[in-house]
């Protein structure tokens, strides 16, 4: 049994909690003592989430493009738990296209998922968490906001925007006691990187040399809600197996030549 309860305090809403990272988090913040509610549009998964962590989880269902359904979410964390004072912003989408070949459809997604939803949900909880005392958002970015990456233009230009919005999310809210940080993954298996993922050539040439695992991510997030990040905010965690540190390869087939060159050298 963990008798880590550190966030014992902390009642979480988490977003896209459904499956991979949000769904890793959401388990990670209940075992350390957190009462967690699993947002997600896919209401089934999430309460399939819920139900695995137990009485410290409820699920509801959340378009986070949606302010209504914000205010209705917290709402609905107050009525089962008390007052939110830890967001994970998690949800998001990923849209792969060339920018001259992106699809209007396909901008407007990414847009609303991916950036209109954690400013709605930074909106939302910066209100109700300044009148409440305080409370901590941690919104996940990606690594490849600031570093280019084919056919990610759109969704590179969402995480670039989220990373942008919390700095200034942080400076405004933190005299009212909340923190805003941003934990930058790079590839992690799950479902949004697809069943090939982890089999990649590219995450070879790492410098840790494999994808990571959602509980990694998990675990800085929940670093980032805990009191030993209490002198953080408006910074960004990255969890990335030295992909920016500057050894990596924009596509499977240069990453699988940097491989064999390194191998017969």
């Amino acid at each position: 049994m963990n008798k880590n309860r550190e966030l014992a305090d902390k009642i979480a809403l988490v977003t896209g909690a459904a499956s991979g990272i949000g769904a890793a988090t959401a388990r990670r913040l209940a075992e350390l003592g957190a009462m967690v509610v699993c947002a997600d549009v896919q209401f089934e998964e999430a309460a399939t989430v819920a139900s695995d962590i137990g009485d410290a989880a409820i699920a509801i269902s959340l378009d986070v493009a949606k302010e209504p359904q914000w205010i209705g979410a917290f709402a609905a964390a107050r009525s089962a738990f008390g007052p939110v004072n830890l967001l994970v912003n998690n949800a998001g989408v990923m849209e792969a296209a060339p920018v001259v070949d992106t699809t209007d459809d396909q901008f407007e997604r990414l847009i609303d998922v991916n950036f209109r939803g954690p400013f709605l949900g930074m909106r939302t909880a910066g209100r109700e968490m300044a009148a409440s005392g305080g409370g901590v958002i941690v919104n996940v970015g990606s690594v490849v906001a600031t570093t280019p990456t084919e056919s990610l233009g759109v969704y590179a230009g969402t995480k670039g925007g989220v990373a942008a919005l919390s700095k200034v999310a942080a400076m405004e809210l933190g005299p009212k006691g909340v923190r805003v940080c941003v934990v930058r993954p790079g590839t992690i298996a799950t479902p949004m990187s697809g069943p090939d993922a982890e089999d990649a050539a590219f995450h070879r040439v790492l410098a840790l040399g494999r994808i990571g695992r959602a509980s990694e991510v998990a675990d800085a997030i929940a670093f980032a809600a805990s009191d030993r990040a209490s002198y953080m905010t408006g910074t960004e965690i990255t969890v990335d197996g030295g992909w920016t540190a500057g050894r990596y390869a924009t596509e499977v087939t240069s990453a699988q030549t940097v491989l064999e060159a390194s191998t017969s050298s």
